[in-house]
C-alpha cells in the first residue's frame, strides 16, 4: 500500500510513519492520500487525530474509534502530546548559534499574530548546513518551517520557506529532492493513563543527505 507503514496498532489506535509527498487529506491534486488509503484499507476507516504537511515524512496516530478518536483530539489541543522533529538546514551566516535553545517569535495567521514557541537543539554541523532536534510548544500552521527559516535556518527542500535557489542546485548537484523534515517521535497520554511513545525510522532520502553533508545519525 502506497505510503503505509505501520508502526504500531491496538484495539483505539493505528500509528503510521508517512512517507514525504504524500498528503494527509484529499484536495486540489491530491486524490491518493493517506485518509483514502486508510478507507480502501481498513474497515472501519480510521480516523485522523492530527496533520503532518504533505512534504513531511515520519509519525502520524490515527484512532479506531469515535471514542479513542476524542480522546486524542482533547490530547493534542490540550498539548498534553510531545513531538520531537529532525531537520537538516542551510545554515546563513546569520543564523543563530546556540547549540540548544529556545526559538520565541510570534507568527501571522490570518491577519492575526499569535505566540509561537519551538524548542531546539543541535545534533551535527559542516560546511554551512546543520542537522536539529525540534519540538514544538505550541502548534502554529508550518511552525518549524517558519521558525527557522527567520533564523536564517531554512530547511533544505523547502518549497515554500525555504532558500529556492539553493533547493535547485541541490537537486541538480546532490539528488536532493524532497523536504528534509521528519517527525521522528510522538509520546501520547492513552485513556488507561499510560503513556504511548513511538519513534519512526528515518527515510532513506534524509539519510543519503546526511552522508552527503558529512553528518551522521541522530
Amino acid at each position: 500500500m502506497k505510503g503505509i507503514e505501520v508502526l504500531y496498532e491496538d484495539d483505539e489506535c493505528l500509528v503510521i510513519n508517512k512517507e514525504a509527498g504524500l498528503p494527509v487529506q484529499g484536495g486540489k491534486g491530491a486524490a491518493v492520500n493517506l485518509d483514502a488509503i486508510l478507507a480502501a484499507s481498513w474497515k472501519p476507516r480510521p480516523l485522523l487525530t492530527h496533520r503532518l504537511d504533505k512534504d513531511t515524512s515520519g509519525v502520524i496516530l490515527t484512532a479506531k474509534t469515535p471514542a479513542a478518536a476524542a480522546w486524542f483530539t482533547r490530547e493534542f489541543a490540550g498539548k498534553r502530546v510531545k513531538k520531537q522533529y529532525l531537520a537538516l538546514c542551510h545554515q546563513r551566516k546569520n543564523a543563530i548559534d546556540d547549540r540548544e535553545g529556545i526559538i520565541h517569535s510570534r507568527l501571522e495567521r490570518k491577519g492575526v499574530l499569535k505566540d509561537a514557541l519551538t524548542y531546539y537543539r543541535l545534533l551535527g554541523a559542516s560546511g554551512g548546513y546543520a542537522f536539529f532536534r525540534l519540538e514544538p510548544g505550541t502548534g502554529r500552521m508550518h511552525q518549524i518551517r517558519r521558525h527557522l527559516s527567520q533564523e536564517g535556518l531554512p530547511i533544505i527542500g523547502d518549497d515554500k520557506y525555504g532558500d529556492f535557489a539553493l533547493n535547485r542546485r541541490l537537486r541538480g548537484e546532490a539528488g536532493i529532492k524532497k523536504m528534509l523534515l521528519h517527525a521522528v517521535s510522538l509520546a501520547i497520554p492513552l485513556r488507561s493513563g499510560h503513556i504511548l511513545e513511538l519513534s519512526a525510522p528515518l527515510p532513506s532520502h534524509f539519510l543519503e543527505a546526511l552522508a552527503v553533508f558529512g553528518l551522521g545519525k541522530p
